[in-house]
């Protein structure tokens, strides 16, 4: 039993580390060679994990060398565009001016119904209403509008809205004060403790969530009762 646990968490620890390096995307997003590591890691995986007669070395250098070439890959693509077209592939304009590229639909497996799925998704009921449609390396399918049907830009009805856009940082999660976030906004404990006196909290184990954007405001939600 021990050793089925052990051998399962040293995998799983494998396979996270794994899908750190390949970044944060979500599994629709990933690229052809993305998808088959994602694969090709589970794999490996699952055969010792479930059958103690094959070494856990057997599992786990196979995962390391897939690993490691995933990363000399992607340190190669840095660096060389032609052999990053050749792993990654590079986007195709299914629409160009209006005009849908039937060459290039047929090349990509792309049908009409999916492309029209698509544009439905993004809000376009007609082809007529886009001026560019690109099939992007992760199968997403990018929009470009002619100008009368995109939606007005505060530039194009020439205002000057106030920049009122401000990025929260969170000081307090579910009762537990964040020292690193509190001290990078320039606050202390001491500020923290007033701050929350001054709305009737007596500790930071009462608060849910707190939070100070860049203009000072503050937001506290209290902590519910649990039954």
């Amino acid at each position: 039993m021990i050793t089925a646990f052990a051998r399962t968490v040293i995998l799983y620890l494998l396979i996270m580390l794994g899908l750190r390096l390949m970044g944060k995307r979500q599994i629709g997003e990933l690229e052809p060679g993305e998808l088959v590591l994602t694969m090709m890691l589970s794999d490996l995986a699952t055969v010792p994990m479930q059958d103690f007669g094959i070494p856990l070395l057997a599992g786990v250098i196979p995962i390391l060398t897939l690993l490691s070439l995933s990363m000399l890959l992607s340190q190669i693509s840095l660096h060389n565009i032609h052999f990053r077209a050749l792993v990654c592939g590079t986007p195709t304009i299914l629409i160009r001016c209006g005009e849908l590229q039937q060459s290039a639909m047929r090349k990509n497996r792309y049908t009409l119904d999916e492309l029209l799925e698509e544009l439905r998704g993004k809000g376009f009921s007609s082809i007529a209403d886009v001026k560019y449609a690109i099939l992007e390396n992760s199968g997403q399918l990018s929009v470009l509008p002619w100008n009368d049907q995109a939606p007005p830009t505060a530039a194009q009805l020439h205002l000057q809205p106030e920049d009122d856009v401000t990025l929260p940082v969170v000081l307090i999660d579910d009762g537990r004060v964040l020292s690193r976030r509190l001290a990078a906004c320039g606050k202390d404990e001491a500020w923290l403790q007033n701050t929350l006196r001054s709305r009737h909290f007596s500790s930071p184990r009462e608060v849910f969530l707190m939070t100070l954007d860049e203009r000072g405001t503050i937001l506290c939600i209290p902590k519910e009762d649990t039954p």
